[in-house]
This record gives C-alpha cells, sequence and structure tokens, in this order.
C-alpha cells in the first residue's frame, strides 16, 4: 500500500514527555535512540550527546554531516561550559583570491565558501574532558546505522528533495560527487526507504579509532586537500592540521528571574540576548496579546540589526559583546518600540540553519548541542570515498573589506547555530534550542517567551504558532498562525506574509529539570521528524 508521509488532514497533538533517569531529544528518532542507547551504557549526558551527534550525520544528512560545525553548552558538575567548535577561513582565503575568481560576493554552493569543519574535533573535545564512556563505544550506533541504513523520514526526504532541485541548477563539476552519492539513482530516496552509507561508515570508524584525529590528519585530510585543489578550492591539509576548538564563557542575560545562555561571537546568540534584554527592560507583559507579540517582534528585530552589523569573531568586533548587552543600551534600544512597526536601524554602544539536540542524564548533567552544514546539504562538496559533505559556512562573509565580517584568513565567520540554556539562582533548568538558519535567534525569543512569561510546558511552547522578521517591517507567519492577530498586527505597520508550510520556522528541541523533585520534562519539535526519549 502506498501512503502519503506529507498529508496529515488532521492536527496532531503531543505530549510533554517525562523522565527522571536521564533524557534525549532530537529533530530524528533513530538519533535519538543512540543517545538513549548510550544512556542506558552506562554513560553520561556528554557520552550521550557525542553519539546522538554522531547518528544525526548519517540520519539526516540534509541538516548536517561529518563536514559540519558545531557549538556546545554543558552544565557537568554544577558549573557551565562553552565549546566553539566552528572553523576558520583557510590561509588563503582573502579578499583578493575570491575576487580574482569572479566573484562580487561570498558564493553559496561550491568548494569557496568551505571553512575548516569543527564538528569530529568537538565530539573528541567533548568526551575527553567530560566523556565517561570510551570514544569509540559512542560513534558505534552511528557507523551500525550507515553500514546496514536505515529508513529516510519524511522530513528529511522533503529537504532532500529540496536539495536536489537546488543543486541541479548548478554547472559546478565539484557537485557532481554529491549526485553520485546522494542521489546514485537521480532522484532522492523516498520516505521509508533505506538508505545506507558506507563510505560514511567507514570515516567513522576512523574518527572512532583515532579519536577524531583522522579527519584532520593522514588519510582523510591528504583526500581532503586533493580535491580542493582539483577543483580551484582553497581549504589545505595545514588548515585542517591546525585546527582546535575553544572553550569558551557562555554569555548570559536576566530574564523573568531566570539567567539565559548562549555561545559568545562568532556565535549569534548575541541577538536573542539582546532581544530577551530589551524586554526584560519593558517590564512584565499585559494581557493583550497583540501588543505581546508586537514588542516581541520589534525587540528581535533590533537585536538582529545589530547582530548582522556587529557579529563576527569577538576580538574583530566594534563594540564589545559587554557595550552591546550594557543596561543602558538595551534601555535605549526598548525605548524605540512603540505602537507602530518599525523599519529597524542598527544602533551604536560605543560612547565617543542545522541538527538540534539535548541530553540529560540522572546525575544532574545536560548538553545543549548544535551541529550544522548550513544550508541545507551546506556547500554541495562531497569528498569521493568518505562521505564526507562539507559546510558552506564561508557563505556568511562579506566580500566588503569595511565590514565586520569581511573575509580573512584565519578568520570565523558569522554563524547562525547557536545552543541555549536556561538556569536560575546557579542551578541548572535545562538546555534549549531551536535550528534553522537566521530562524534560530528569533526561535529562542519565541520559545523563551512561550515558557517565561505564558508559562507553558516545553512541548507547549514548541507547539505555539510562530513568525518571523525578515526585513524592514515584514513578517513571515505560518500557515496555521491566527488570522485574528495577523490583522491586528498588519494594522500596526507590519507587513505580514503567511507562508504555505511550516519548514522555514525552525525545529526545536527542550529538556527542563524540575528544581524540586529532580524530575525531568521534555518537548520535541512539530515541524520535523522529532523525538524525546525518557528513561
Amino acid at each position: 500500500m502506498q501512503l502519503d508521509a506529507h498529508y496529515y488532514p488532521s492536527p496532531s497533538r503531543r505530549m510533554a514527555t517525562y523522565g527522571g533517569r536521564g533524557m534525549v531529544a532530537t529533530s530524528q528518532p533513530l538519533g535519538a535512540q543512540a543517545g538513549m542507547q548510550i544512556l542506558q551504557q552506562g554513560g553520561n549526558a556528554v557520552d550521550a550527546a557525542i553519539a546522538t551527534a554522531a547518528a544525526l550525520t548519517v540520519v539526516e544528512p540534509t541538516s548536517n554531516g561529518l563536514g559540519s560545525d558545531a557549538f556546545a553548552i554543558v552544565w557537568i558538575d554544577g558549573a557551565l561550559h562553552g565549546l566553539n567548535a566552528s572553523g576558520p577561513a583557510p590561509r588563503a582565503a582573502t579578499l583578493e583570491a575570491v575576487k580574482a575568481l569572479g566573484h562580487e560576493r561570498m558564493p553559496e554552493h561550491g568548494v569557496l565558501p568551505v571553512t575548516v569543519p569543527g564538528a569530529p574535533a568537538a565530539w573528541a573535545a567533548l568526551s575527553e574532558r567530560f566523556g565517561k564512556l570510551p570514544f569509540a563505544d559512542l560513534l558505534a550506533p552511528a557507523i551500525a546505522l550507515a553500514e546496514t541504513g536505515f529508513p529516510v523520514s519524511p522530513t528529511v526526504n522533503r529537504m532532500w528533495e529540496e536539495a536536489l532541485d537546488a543543486y541541479r541548477r548548478s554547472d559546478d563539476p565539484a557537485l557532481r560527487p554529491w549526485f553520485d552519492v546522494f542521489a546514485p539513482h537521480g532522484r532522492a530516496p523516498r520516505a521509508g526507504e533505506r538508505w545506507a552509507a558506507p563510505d560514511h561508515a567507514r570515516t567513522l570508524c576512523a574518527i572512532a579509532e583515532s579519536r577524531a584525529r583522522a579527519f584532520y590528519e593522514g588519510e582523510l585530510a591528504e583526500r581532503l586537500d586533493a580535491f580542493f585543489r582539483e577543483h580551484g578550492g582553497l581549504l589545505r591539509r595545514e588548515d585542517l592540521a591546525d585546527f582546535q576548538p575553544e572553550w569558551v564563557e557562555p554569555i548570559g542575560t536576566r530574564y523573568r528571574g531566570h539567567d539565559v545562555w548562549e555561545i559568545p561571537p562568532n556565535g549569534s546568540g548575541l541577538i536573542a540576548l539582546q532581544a530577551l534584554g530589551m524586554l526584560e527592560r519593558l517590564g512584565e507583559e499585559g494581557r493583550d496579546p497583540v501588543e505581546t507579540l508586537h514588542r516581541r517582534i520589534e525587540a528581535t528585530k533590533l537585536g538582529y540589526v545589530d547582530g548582522l552589523r556587529y557579529i563576527t569573531e569577538r576580538d574583530a568586533m566594534g563594540p564589545s559583546v559587554e557595550q552591546l548587552l550594557a543596561d543602558d543600551y538595551l534601555r535605549t534600544r526598548a525605548g524605540l518600540i512603540g505602537e507602530r512597526a518599525l523599519d529597524p536601524q542598527h544602533g551604536n554602544p560605543i560612547k565617543g540553519g542545522t541538527v538540534y539536540l539535548a541530553t540529560a542524564d540522572g546525575e544532574g548533567n545536560m548538553v545543549s548541542f548544535i551541529q550544522s552544514n548550513f544550508k541545507g546539504f551546506g556547500s554541495g562538496i562531497v569528498v569521493p570515498g568518505t562521505g564526507i559533505s562539507l559546510q558552506n559556512r564561508g557563505w556568511s562573509f562579506s566580500l566588503d573589506p569595511a565590514h565586520a565580517n569581511a573575509l580573512a584568513p584565519g578568520k570565523r565567520t558569522y554563524h547562525t547555530i547557536i545552543p541555549g540554556f536556561l538556569t536560575r539562582d546557579g542551578e541548572a533548568v535545562g538546555p534549549f534550542g531551536v535550528m534553522g538558519g537566521f530562524m534560530q535567534p528569533q526561535g529562542h525569543v519565541q520559545v523563551i517567551t512561550a515558557m517565561l512569561d505564558e508559562h507553558l510546558n516545553p512541548q507547549a511552547a514548541l507547539d505555539m504558532p510562530r513568525w518571523k522578521w525578515t526585513q524592514g517591517r515584514t513578517v513571515e507567519v505560518e500557515p496555521h498562525f491566527p488570522d485574528h492577530l495577523a490583522q491586528a498586527l498588519a494594522r500596526r505597520g507590519h507587513h505580514i506574509v503567511k507562508r504555505s508550510d511550516s519548514l522555514s520556522f525552525g525545529r526545536g528541541q527542550v529538556i527542563l529539570r524540575d528544581r524540586d523533585n529532580g524530575m525531568l520534562c521534555g518537548g520535541t519539535e512539530p515541524r520535523t521528524d522529532g523525538a524525546v526519549l525518557a528513561w
């Protein structure tokens, strides 16, 4: 019998998930199972996060891969830690070199937007510092999935088809291996169809046996180097060999009695913190849902234009993180929010999209982890014989030398992927995240305000209809966004555009721990194939 995996005539309803000994929430059920398998083998939340992340490179290749970047926020032994595993631009990636190849802006696909991938090194760094089980054990579930195959889930099928259509429009010969690996029969695999990735499995084995060094040195690095030389790319084995993830201090802001934490720039979590900081300074929300939505949209817009103007490598930013989060600056920005929609402009505080997963264990440890190839499959570059599909993070670089995020050798670009974490009174509340390119800070604002202002459980917060600011006064809304609210926002000057589907409005996961009884409560994204597994 032929069944349509994308047709649901009746509204679905998912309940919040509870557990006490451990929990894994992510966008693909088989990925969540990999993490839960590790928890039940005696691993901690960090081990489970690594296993889930590795499995997701297999079962959701449309969003991430072995050539991804990654960020993590880890709560362990009563302290918060941040990891930035976004890779820099290659040494040869100068403005002059890219412009000499005929580009006025960074290309979206091909070899040029590829920066050093950080995900395998992130797994190894997290395991070495905080893991309990042997690193090779953590990748075993992913290797098994890649070797034996798995049924493709509905959202992955849809994103696969979209990528195939996009890459078909390119005549770049460097993209040919993508078709050989991901569309060998000239089409995307259908929902429910078994897909195996033997090259991917062999590379995962090499990563497992070498604690990821095989990716950055030796044969795999040589293959990457040779492919990029053949196709006019700039990435070299020396760039790979030099890479190390960076441990960082998370940055935060106070909101409704809680502390909301993000990774500092080059990550864009600062945008969400600015927006929440403005809303905090506007005071408690009233009962008018239109006023509430209007304020949240306006604060997000103001945070976003600052972020797009200033966020890059932290030491290359003009205004500092501290200046952009300063009380007087956020009060000034919040003061711009009035009755009518703004056409937002960036401020000046100087005086004078991905897979997301959350894990928790019975010992109180929790992980917020995000990993991404950026736009769909990323650059469209797959290194033959390795299963390595590479991100296109360099696409975010500017070729304007005066821009804060101008391309430079060894520089990390503005990054959309942002893991979030919530604490209260110095204790962990839990990890949260909403993947989806430039939707992510907006998703963070919407999920946090739903939980802390409207007191919704994680699942109910993720179920809420979403909006997405795109530019100027334009705000896109989901198909099921209430018409009366859309019309009321339009009367305030917002240009409301109703989208025909929900795929571009982010895909989130949340796990919260009850401070009174220690029980875990999780929610997963209704807009994708997500799952929360509890133990």
